[in-house]
């Protein structure tokens, strides 16, 4: 059993396979996911896991070198905003915004889309993967 790190099995798989400029996306429980992409479920209830919970576990465990937010996160849901800021704050990762129609679409150049229980408005962001080594 494994001993430290993400414990569902299928985040840990995609994020061991995926390699410099790869992308993940995680969403809340609305995002609509193109059936070509994997989807990975972990939505519970309404809430259950929120959104910047997952954000932070799977942050934990990869590196991030380019975060992909909707513009309309800015006026519709700041709290989230805000702590996705917070928590990439100090280290050097871009940050691009996009229409929600754009990132929807960017979804399907993704290896996965996570699915949370988030029910607050553009909670949704696609993590570009980093080069662990110099």
């Amino acid at each position: 059993m494994k001993k430290a790190g993400i414990l569902n099995s299928d985040i840990s798989r995609v994020l061991s396979y995926m390699g410099h400029t790869d992308c993940i996306a995680i969403g809340d429980c609305g995002l609509p996911i193109p059936d070509e992409v994997e989807r990975i479920d972990l939505a519970l209830k309404f809430g259950v896991p929120s959104f910047m919970e997952t954000l932070e576990t799977v942050v934990g465990d990869m590196k991030v070198e380019k975060i992909v937010l909707a513009e309309e996160i800015k006026t519709q849901n700041p709290k989230v905003l805000g702590e996705v800021e917070a928590l990439f704050a100090g280290q050097n990762i871009e940050v691009q915004f996009v229409s929600h129609a754009e990132l929807k679409a960017l979804t399907y150049d993704c290896k996965a889309v996570i699915r949370t229980g988030e029910t607050t408005p553009y909670a949704n962001i696609i993590l570009q993967s980093g080069c662990i080594f110099a």
